[in-house]
């Protein structure tokens, strides 16, 4: 059929199915541009629905906020806000899927930052709004200086206390 985009099994002689393997092709043609850019209007969708996502909640931005310090370890972040380590853990989890922050493993140790250069714009942009629109915040100013507090302690410790609770 012109214009529609065909799912090809991703060997030539295998059945026909519907699974990821699978290769996509377009036929050419105007029809094909216009479904092309409606898969891609759908998946910037997509992203700007996950930043929303992740910026709809105070902790997830308490925690950007907290990053503008430079990286932190999750037993910093779990002290900082006094969450169950669970709660901290999906909280980075959701922030991770919106490409808010990126995270490193060292040991037993889980690393955030937040992106950097290389980021999408859009990721970039997110995180300047809330830098600019909060940076001043009474909460965001007692979290800096809780945050200065627990960067003076060892990563370690904390984590042994937090297991102790």
């Amino acid at each position: 059929m012109p214009g529609r985009i065909r799912v090809l099994p991703a060997q030539p002689d295998a059945p026909q199915r519907m699974f990821p393997n699978q290769r996509l092709t377009a036929p050419t043609g105007p029809l094909s541009v216009i479904s092309l850019y409606g898969e891609m209007k759908k998946r910037m969708m997509r992203e700007f629905m996950n930043i929303t996502k992740a910026l709809a909640d105070e902790n997830r931005v308490r925690t950007l906020l907290a990053l503008r310090q430079g990286e932190l370890c999750v037993c910093q972040i779990t002290e900082l806000f006094g969450l169950a380590p669970s709660t901290i853990s999906k909280h980075l989890s959701i922030l991770f899927q919106a490409g808010l922050v990126e995270s490193r493993k060292d040991g037993r140790w889980i690393y955030y930052t937040l992106p950097g250069k290389g980021a999408p714009v859009e990721v970039r942009e997110a995180i300047d709004w809330v830098k600019k629109a909060l940076a001043d915040s009474p909460r965001v100013l007692e979290d800096g200086k809780r945050l200065k507090k627990i960067l003076k302690q060892d990563p370690a410790e904390l984590c042994r206390r937090q297991c102790n609770k």
